[in-house]
């Protein structure tokens, strides 16, 4: 392999010190824009704070743009079982009907997308998920932003903080040199955690057993996906393909023969709003993790190869591909778990599952446990009791021990278990939502957001339409 391995006598060397731009201050600073990070934003701006957000890339989006992951995931429950008009036959359990258990800012950019031709409402027949686009999702989230007057820098890495005696201050890596930006409040919605495990807020990673966390996967776009033949062929091969996921023996037959080398036993695929196109989600890259520049920079290669694979295996052996190709992939491998940051609570497994309920309540999910195999093949789905939906507290937001810092998205307090489901990026930005209030009451109050109640976050989120019970 070409990519650079770490060496193998780790050494630390000095740099010398070094000067950065001021570039602001302002109330509350949401550092990354993705779901969670335009949650916040709109949250916080919403509750009255001035609010600055900052992102790594040249876009907003997040893994919905940078890693292409597509669609949006139902956010809703399942009230009851649905039947299939032209059979009776009862369909899949997946495919009941449901209500949102999540509302906010979310609907706002679903209404925003909705209009811009950019995604396709949530319904029975897209099981309840968004289909969207991802280059007009970039123009809709900047359109969001500017409307509710958010400052935005984009460009730049959050690679430190420093602590200030009323305010934090943020370092970001830029092509201008690095700039500072002072906060009264931060939201750390890079996913990751970075600013508040760079701010010494202890972390959980993967499972408890050997801390393998779950499987990248590298997302990527076909077109000229020719519906019909595939239709013909899923229809005169029932037991080949169910909802979105299947061709189990044509995957076999492949394997077999040298062509697909996955930790995977299926394809996955989505439906775009765009006719002939479809997003793929079949590469699977275990026994990584994404805090490791050594470990995605190997993710990315093998992604990638994995990715020619798929491709030339859905040309040549599936009907309905023979005239298709990749027309985008993401801008990075999509990761879907690293740090979990140690809060005033840690959301368990059993709690979603038993969808328990909380007095300090800020968001809700009903997406099932949905844990990809950290080391092979396999993937372990179970769903809440139907017509049901499990509370995030806000405690979960709250670092144990940190002034001044909330985090949102996938770097939220739970265990393995439960961060599979509340890592989509609906839930995501729910709590994007709920931890941009508190820090703008935080804020403009002068508090620390542990001493904000939680009913008044409650009560200004469901001024802004969130779904609490």
């Amino acid at each position: 392999m070409s990519y650079l391995k770490p060496p193998r006598t780790p050494r630390s060397v000095e740099l010398p010190p070094r000067q950065a731009l001021h570039a602001g201050s302002t109330q509350v600073l949401v550092v990354g824009g993705g779901p969670a990070g335009i949650g916040a934003a709109l949250g916080a701006s919403n509750a009255g704070a001035e609010v600055i957000l900052v992102e790594r890339y040249g876009f907003l989006g997040g893994n919905a743009t940078a890693a292409l992951v597509m669609p949006l995931m139902s956010f809703h429950n399942e009230v009851k079982q649905a039947v299939s008009g032209d059979t009776g036959r009862l369909l899949p359990p997946d495919h009941g009907e449901g209500e949102p258990v999540v509302g906010g800012v979310l609907w706002v950019l679903l209404e925003q997308l909705v209009r811009a031709g950019a995604a396709i409402r949530p319904s029975l027949e897209t099981g309840y998920t968004v289909p969207f686009d991802a280059e007009l999702f970039k123009l809709v989230a900047y359109d969001l932003l500017e409307n509710h007057e958010v400052r935005t820098l984009l460009h730049a890495f959050a690679s430190g903080v420093l602590g200030l005696p009323d305010r934090t201050r943020v370092v970001f890596e830029t092509k201008s040199g690095p700039l500072v930006i002072d906060a009264d409040v931060i939201v750390d919605c890079t996913g990751d955690g970075d600013v508040a495990a760079a701010a010494g807020a202890a972390y959980d990673i993967g499972r408890p057993e050997d801390g393998w966390t779950q499987p990248m996967t590298l997302m990527f776009r076909m077109v000229r996906f020719d519906q019909e033949k595939f239709a013909s062929y899923t229809h005169a091969n029932p037991d080949q393909w169910r909802g979105v996921h299947g061709l189990w023996d044509l995957v076999r037959a492949a394997t077999d023969a040298g062509e697909l080398d996955l930790p995977r036993e299926d394809i996955l695929f989505f439906a775009t709003p765009n006719p002939g196109e479809l997003a793929v989600n079949s590469t699977r890259v275990t026994e990584v993790l994404g805090t490791s520049v050594w470990d995605l920079t190997r993710a990315e290669f093998t992604a990638h190869r994995q990715m020619a694979q798929i491709a030339r295996f859905l040309r040549d052996r599936v009907p309905g591909f023979a005239d298709s190709y990749v027309v985008q992939s993401g801008v990075q491998v999509g990761v879907r778990e690293t740090r979990r940051i140690v809060g005033e609570y840690r959301l368990t497994g059993e709690d979603v599952l038993t969808a328990r309920q909380f007095g300090d309540a800020v968001a809700r999910g009903a997406y099932p446990v949905d844990i990809h195999n950290p080391s092979g093949r396999g993937t372990t789905l179970k769903r809440l009791p139907r017509g049901e939906s499990y509370d995030i507290p806000l405690r979960c937001l709250l670092p144990h021990g940190l002034d001044r810092i909330l985090v949102a998205g996938r770097c939220i307090s739970g265990d393995h278990v439960a961060h599979s489901s509340y890592r989509v990026m609906p839930i995501s930005m729910a709590t994007g939502q709920a931890a941009g209030v508190c820090a703008a009451l935080a804020a403009t109050e002068g508090r620390q957001p542990r001493d904000v109640p939680a009913s008044a976050v409650q009560r200004e989120l469901r001024s802004q339409g969130a779904s609490l019970r």
